[in-house]
């Protein structure tokens, strides 16, 4: 195989696609949706069989258990991606939809449209449920889709391709709205990221390893994080039982996820009173922590935490504990450490709540909540296709609306500019 001119050949495709797309109906992106649910959940023993021996390959190759987890479908694991792909199809429909219509003093109305952004490459490592997801919210927001998966799922997203291929086919779309890379050679991806006259938008989904590489070849858009080291700051004037049920969610629900807490931050008026007691949470939780020296006069079992600690997204039972003189310093130090991802004030104080909010430069910052919430499900988007941290366009959760762009358009009736 000729991997350049295979992949140019699905950017050609793609672009063809995506014209139908744009100007599929929502009853027929829906009718789409649900053929592909109901294709899932008809053909779960051969997604089953696919993904097994996926596995069986990822082991025989040495692949770590975490990736191993990952990488795995149960039968509940794929009723859950049907579910989704129907969860998808529920959604209000973006696309068409006009605001801001305004009256010019010279008889126009100008005001802006919701648009697809046109071909979407997705590239991601290990979840195959990730190829139904990716393929259902492209298709909902009027988008056409090039999915790269990781080669360890191979064979799982393949046979959840043949899924989407049938329900296209089931609303009239074309098949090539939705394609999956067969090949596992990555100067596919070298390719992908670097066809702007094809690819509209690039989405890398995995480790930091991955975003960087995409981030740096890429020759169109890049919808990316890099980390997520989430901050929670506890302020002199925080509810202490809010406080340690915000933290524990916050940090020990899950660890392996980008939306976990890896610092902690506590003002020095409630030191004495508050750190001990979050502290010994954490470490009853298994949780190590590395502390500035105040924390660790207070804290026996902190360790002392190095000036990379402050930065790290540890992704692990650890967290960076470090004390602080109130919300201005709080608000200096995630300005200065934080990868933007999420953050967390807990406090009864209205003001210092709203300087939070106003001077805290992440994609998501909450009050009085786990930062686990930073998440597309949890913030009605009904799904999302990841996280940007970025500044234009997207920022946040994406999901639909994030997938789309406004234009401009004008309504007249014979109307010229004098």
């Amino acid at each position: 195989m000729d991997v350049k001119d295979y992949m140019q050949r699905l950017g050609r495709q793609a672009r063809e696609a995506s014209r139908a797309t744009a100007r599929a109906s929502t009853a027929a992106k829906d009718e789409a949706l649900l053929a592909m649910a109901a294709a899932i959940r008809e053909r779960c023993d051969t997604l089953l069989a696919a993904n097994a021996a996926d596995v069986a390959e990822a082991r025989a190759n040495g692949l770590d258990a975490a990736m191993i987890d990952r990488l795995t479908l149960t039968g509940k694991g794929v009723e859950a991606m049907a579910l989704g792909v129907e969860q998808v199809a529920a959604l209000p429909d973006p696309i068409g939809e006009i605001s801001d219509m305004k009256r010019r003093p010279s008889g126009i109305q100008v005001g802006r449209m919701r648009v697809p952004l046109g071909v979407v490459g997705i590239i991601y490592e290990a979840r195959p449920n990730v190829t139904a997801d990716a393929a259902a919210l492209c298709l909902k927001s009027g988008n056409a889709a090039i999915l790269r998966g990781g080669k360890e799922a191979l064979r799982a997203n393949q046979a959840i391709a043949a899924c989407v291929r049938e329900g296209l086919a089931a609303a009239g779309l074309p098949e090539t709205a939705v394609q999956v890379v067969e090949t596992t050679d990555r100067e596919a991806v070298s390719h992908l990221v670097a066809m702007p006259e094809f690819v509209d938008v690039i989405v890398p989904r995995g480790g930091k390893g991955l975003i960087e590489r995409v981030s740096r070849d890429a020759r169109v858009p890049v919808i990316k994080h890099l980390d997520g080291n989430c901050h929670v700051y506890v302020d002199e004037f925080a509810d202490a039982a809010k406080a340690l049920r915000i933290l524990e969610n916050s940090k020990t629900q899950r660890l392996g996820t980008c939306n976990t807490a890896e610092s902690l931050l506590i003002a020095r008026p409630v030191t004495v009173s508050l750190a001990p007691t979050l502290c010994a949470m954490l470490a009853a939780k298994g949780v190590e922590i590395r502390g500035c020296a105040e924390t660790m006069t207070l804290v026996p079992q902190a360790v002392a935490a190095t000036e990379e600690d402050w930065y790290a997204e540890y992704l692990a039972a650890i967290i960076s504990v470090k004390i602080v003189g109130g919300v201005d310093e709080a608000i200096a130090h995630i300005n200065k450490y934080s990868s933007a991802h999420t953050e967390a004030i807990v406090t009864e104080n209205y003001t210092h709540a709203m300087r939070f909010l106003r001077e805290v430069d992440s994609a998501s910052v909450m009050v009085n909540a786990s930062t686990r919430f930073a998440d597309g499900f949890e913030f009605g988007l009904g799904a999302e296709i990841g996280i940007s941290t970025d500044k234009f366009h997207a920022r946040g959760p994406v999901g639909l609306e994030g997938l789309t762009s406004l234009k401009w358009i004008v309504l007249g009736d014979g109307e010229v500019r004098a």
